[in-house]
């Protein structure tokens, strides 16, 4: 599948999809890493390795969560050098008073936002993709 740069494209097809579940951010000293866990994210820092898991898991080995969240895949296979895309994303999330981190990876891009407002930030994705499909044509 290519990767798209052209901003207007990218926001025509942000496909963004709910995944199921909870999810929690942790930040675990990177010597004792705890085997077993449902791995989504993995990120080592100076401080400490950041791990997004499940946020079941994460409350029953006690790994202390700072952040509980819900997480969004927008579809659209974005470049990791297209311009504006997530700046445009989080700049609509943010006028709707919802917080969100995001994680890009090779094939799209990922958002977390605070529990219980998952079904708002996809209506403001929605949103966001409807005005710029309605462009394209």
């Amino acid at each position: 599948m290519p990767q798209e740069q052209d901003l207007n494209r990218l926001l025509a097809s942000i496909d963004p999809r709910l995944q199921p579940g909870a999810y929690a951010f942790c930040a675990l000293d990177p010597h004792s890493l705890p085997s077993g866990l449902t791995i989504q994210m993995l990120f080592r820092e100076s401080e400490a390795t950041t791990l997004v898991v499940p946020l079941g898991e994460a409350s029953a080995r006690n790994l202390g969560g700072a952040f509980a969240c819900e997480w969004i895949t927008l579809g659209v296979s974005s470049d990791l050098a297209a311009v504006g895309f997530l700046a445009e994303v989080t700049a609509r999330l943010a006028a709707a008073g919802i917080s969100a981190n995001v994680v890009s990876a090779y094939h799209h891009d990922h958002l977390f936002v605070p529990i219980g407002r998952g079904d708002e930030a996809m209506a403001v994705l929605r949103e966001l993709q409807s005005q710029h499909h309605d462009n394209q044509r």
